[in-house]
Parts: C-alpha cells; structure tokens; sequence
C-alpha cells in the first residue's frame, strides 16, 4: 500500500468541443467522463465529473491531482477515444510523490495539450 495521498481525475463533463449535441445525446465531455468510468482505473485513483473549467476553446478537459504536495495538471483537447491515453498519463501521474511525470515519460498527447500546471499547496517533502 502507498503513502501517497489518493489522486483525483477530474472530467469536464459539459465539454461540447464546439459540436451541437443532438436530442437524446451526451455531448462528449460526458461521454468521455463515461467512457472513463467503464474503465479500471489505477489503485488509489477516484473519478469525478465536473460541471465546466471554462476551458471550452480547448476541447474536452480533465484536471489531475493528488494531495497538497503533488502538482496539479489540466490537460485538454481530449475526446472519448482517447480513453487509454488519459489512464496512461493518470497512471505515471500515480507514480510520483511530488507529481512531476518526466517530460518525455508523458503520453505525448499530455506533452503536446498541458493547459495549467498548479503548484501544490504544501512544498515537497522527501
């Protein structure tokens, strides 16, 4: 068992990346909040769905966090197909105390859509 704090995945799930939703649709920040949650995520790792991050130019968002000594990510133009892509990146997150994913250890599409990184509340402590 970890001592580390459990991590948070956060998912827009009003997203609409710009698309209209049909009647009787999901638009697809909640498709992909439900495509995650059909998943197994890693160990220590909870699913939250979140009504907006007014982040709606870059498609899809999700936040990553873990803890007050952890690093916190928004990453976006993310789409339910890409599903495997955000439980890698969750995964190397869960790894990390102070959650610094090495660049190049990052999935490239978390390199290449970082939207914010937040400082952790609390400096790390080895």
């Amino acid at each position: 068992m970890s001592d580390l704090p459990p991590v948070e995945l956060l998912v827009c799930t009003a997203c609409k990346m710009g698309q209209p939703v049909l009647e009787g649709e999901a638009c697809l920040g909640a498709q992909l909040f439900e495509a995650l949650n059909a998943e197994a995520l890693p160990d220590g790792v909870s699913l939250r769905g979140v009504e907006c991050f007014s982040n709606c130019d870059h498609g899809c968002s999700i936040t990553i966090r873990g803890g007050s000594e952890r690093w916190s990510y928004v990453y976006g133009r993310l789409d339910p197909e890409k599903v495997a892509i955000v439980l890698e990146g969750v995964a190397r997150y869960c790894a990390t105390s102070d959650g610094l994913v090495p660049w190049r250890e990052r999935p490239e599409h978390f390199r290449k859509n970082c939207i914010a990184r937040i400082p952790p509340l609390e400096p790390h402590h080895d």
